[in-house]
């Protein structure tokens, strides 16, 4: 006899059954696949641990290991000449507007009367006509003449008037003296004479100027003359600058006064100056003059004193000057003064200069000793020290970002290590 199992009874059984894997799934999945994840990444970095390298310690101890690499400079004391590095203007030493005495027509101009033309010491500019001056002078001196024959003639009278007197034997009073021997007729003759003369030295005087001639060794640098034209005594024909020697006006800082060299009553003695001109020259390039003069006042916008600077042959006309720089006028240019020397300084670079008045010194025990100075002088790339400094002072050249007062430092090895490298190992930086 068969028993039929009802549908109900085994439906049931199937869902535990799926229940029951559901359940394994989840407990290996959940649980156990983590667990096994962590205990291998356990394992894992407990391996490594074990395997990796071990540093050596370094001999110096910690504090070696924390020092900052640096390179240094021992400073060393001397005598230093200071320099004194300013701009200047380059003007003419000597100026020079040509313009007529005398009116004319333009006879004659130079071809070298143009811009940039240079003329020695009295040789000819232009010409005017002298037709009308040469007709004056043959008048006057036919004035010459005859004045010179009236007063001939009146000396004549005069003999004869006091050879009268004398045959007279007469007596006469003394005021009427003079009138009896002619002796006023003769003075107005005289005078007649000499104004005479005047007149024809000022006609001949007046011809010259028609001739108009270089003042001085020059160079041209602006005219307005042409051959027809009818200059007057006002107007303005060439204008000159002499080439012998042109001026550098320099605008030097009140405080640097002290160590130039000032220029006796003479121009003599002034401290000797280099002229730079970069921009028209290249660099390297220079011309040496020196201080012929101080100007005693300040400029009151920019504050700075004016001293001249006389540059001679300035453009190299002169024989062995061929291959100078020629300077240019009105032109900005550098400046080096000679100036003074300071005893026992120590030179020091402007850019290991910190906060103005600060320099890093390695000590004995090697640290750092941030030491504030008093600056002697100050120059665009150096200043001067007189105290606060040694001789077996070590002065720190790298560039630190953070420094501090006593932190450690170590130089860079003897064997030899670049500066780049110092300064990868320093924390770098600016100032």
């Amino acid at each position: 006899m068969n028993t039929e199992v009802p549908q109900s009874v085994v439906a049931g059984k199937r869902s535990r059954s799926v229940a029951m894997v559901r359940f394994l799934f989840g407990l290996v999945f959940g649980v156990l696949v983590p667990l096994a994840l962590l205990a291998a990444g356990a394992w894992g970095a407990m391996t490594l641990i074990r395997t990796a390298p071990q540093a050596e310690r370094n001999s110096g101890g910690r504090g070696e290991a924390q020092a900052r690499l640096v390179e240094t400079r021992a400073l060393e004391k001397a005598d230093v000449q200071v320099l004194v590095e300013v701009m200047g203007l380059v003007q003419p030493a000597r100026r020079a507007a040509v313009q007529p005495r005398v009116s004319g027509e333009i006879e004659f101009v130079s071809e070298n009367l143009e811009e940039g033309g240079l003329f020695r010491a009295g040789e000819t500019l232009l010409e005017l006509d002298p037709t009308d001056y040469e007709l004056v002078i043959r008048q006057l001196q036919a004035q010459v003449a005859q004045a010179q024959s009236a007063l001939e003639i009146e000396m004549g009278q005069q003999d004869i008037a006091r050879a009268e007197f004398e045959l007279l034997g007469g007596e006469i009073a003394e005021d009427d003296h003079s009138l009896v021997l002619r002796e006023p007729q003769l003075a107005r003759a005289r005078a007649d004479l000499d104004a005479a003369k005047a007149a024809l030295e000022n006609a001949q005087l007046d011809l010259k100027r028609t001739v108009l001639s270089a003042p001085f060794n020059s160079m041209v640098i602006g005219e307005d003359a042409e051959r027809g034209v009818i200059a007057s005594a006002s107007s303005q024909l060439v204008d000159l600058v002499g080439t012998d020697a042109f001026h550098v006006e320099l605008s030097v800082p009140v405080d640097d006064l002290r160590w130039i060299e000032m220029p006796t009553r003479d121009g003599a003695g002034g401290s000797t100056v280099r002229v730079f001109d970069e921009q028209a020259w290249g660099a390297g390039l220079y011309r040496e003059g020196v201080i012929v003069r101080f100007t005693p006042n300040v400029d009151p916008q920019s504050r700075m004193a004016t001293l001249t600077v006389r540059i001679e042959d300035p453009l190299g006309l002169q024989p062995g000057n061929e291959g100078s720089p020629p300077l240019l006028l009105n032109s900005y240019v550098r400046a080096e003064v000679d100036g003074r020397t300071v005893p026992g300084a120590f030179a020091i670079e402007r850019h290991h200069i910190h906060d103005g008045d600060t320099v890093w010194i390695m000590d004995k025990n090697d640290r750092l000793d941030v030491r504030r100075l008093a600056l002697e002088w100050k120059g665009r790339g150096m200043v001067l020290v007189t105290k606060g400094l040694r001789d077996d002072d070590r002065l720190v050249t790298t560039k630190l970002s953070a420094p501090v007062q006593g932190m450690r430092l170590r130089t860079v090895p003897p064997d030899g290590m670049q500066e780049g490298a110092a300064n990868s190992a320093a924390a770098g930086g600016g100032e």
